[in-house]
């Protein structure tokens, strides 16, 4: 571990709060579930859970985000090790990612009905912009991102457009699209950064987020291979998600998300198998095969998504 995480991470008290705080979803008295070992910082960290509408949360959450999200992290060498975002921003046609990317645009095509180069669509926790890249060089969308991440520099340095975070009220209710993959597990405040998206999207636009899905691990939380506790602080349930988009402004719908989201699920497998690099082979494999069994286990598509209705 880096010398300078060793040093922050060891003045962190391991000592859980004194009593779980207010669920932020609903605002019932949460349940304190135990103790989860963050592998990276070496450190345990306390999770707890709302038995009411089924809202997760790491209740000591380590919130240095410039020591987290540093360059190792965007290596693989940080929190979580099966991150490529370096090589998928080098070399984007040879990542594993492009899957997710084709099925994340198939998603929304079907979700609004076609897409061009005149559709406003941000993507939101964009990383390295990747996603945005991809929908601006097939001439889907008129795509931008956003993210605070020391990657989001270099995503600039390529021509990839990325708004700064002060930059983003200018862009009020503009967006018909905004995407939030796999960022909302990592906020410690999600009713904020749903509103925050609220606002960036035009009256009938969309948001389409992927996160895990908790329901299936509901019973056995502490134990779920997606609680990393430095990073992935917030977990949620189809149910809890609906409460969270509703109290947000948004109006929740779940639905068939059809075959697009096989593609994304085709990429979640190749890469919990520490497949990174795209080949012939990769190409070959039908998604359905790989996404049938992965479904069956996450549950991952009966999330629902968000419009600004």
């Amino acid at each position: 571990m880096d010398r300078r995480v060793e040093a922050r991470i060891g003045t962190l008290s391991a000592a859980p709060p004194a009593s779980p705080r207010a669920c932020l979803i609903c605002g019932a008295p949460a349940s304190r579930l135990g103790a989860v070992h963050g592998a990276y910082s070496g450190r345990d960290y306390h999770l707890a859970r709302c038995p009411v509408c089924g809202y997760a949360f790491i209740e000591d959450p380590w919130l240095d985000y410039a020591e987290i999200y540093d360059e190792r992290y965007y290596e693989g060498r940080g929190a979580d090790p099966l991150v490529d975002y370096g090589f998928e921003l080098d070399h984007p046609d040879r990542t594993i990612r492009r899957y997710e990317w084709s099925g994340i645009a198939r998603v929304v095509r079907d979700l609004v009905g076609g897409l061009g180069p005149s559709t406003r669509w941000l993507d939101y926790g964009a990383g390295n912009g990747g996603l945005v890249r991809y929908l601006r060089d097939h001439r889907l969308a008129d795509a931008v991102g956003f993210d605070e991440g020391s990657m989001a520099a270099r995503a600039r340095e390529l021509g990839i457009p990325m708004l700064l975070a002060d930059e983003l009220d200018a862009y009020a209710g503009t967006f018909d699209v905004v995407t939030a993959i796999e960022v909302l597990e990592h906020t410690s405040d999600p009713l904020l950064e749903l509103r925050r998206i609220r606002a960036l999207l035009r009256h009938g636009g969309v948001l389409f987020l992927t996160t895990g899905n908790a329901e299936p691990y509901a019973s056995k939380l502490t134990r779920w291979r997606y609680v990393l506790p430095e990073i992935h602080i917030s977990f949620f349930e189809p149910r809890t998600l609906e409460r969270a988009l509703e109290a947000s402004g948004f109006r929740a719908e779940r639905r068939d998300l059809g075959p697009g989201f096989t593609e994304i699920l085709k990429f979640k497998v190749l890469k919990t198998l520490r497949v990174r690099r795209r080949t012939a082979l990769t190409d070959a494999l039908p998604a359905p095969l790989l996404a049938a069994p992965a479904e069956r286990l996450t549950r991952l598509s009966a999330h629902p998504v968000g419009w600004a209705d």
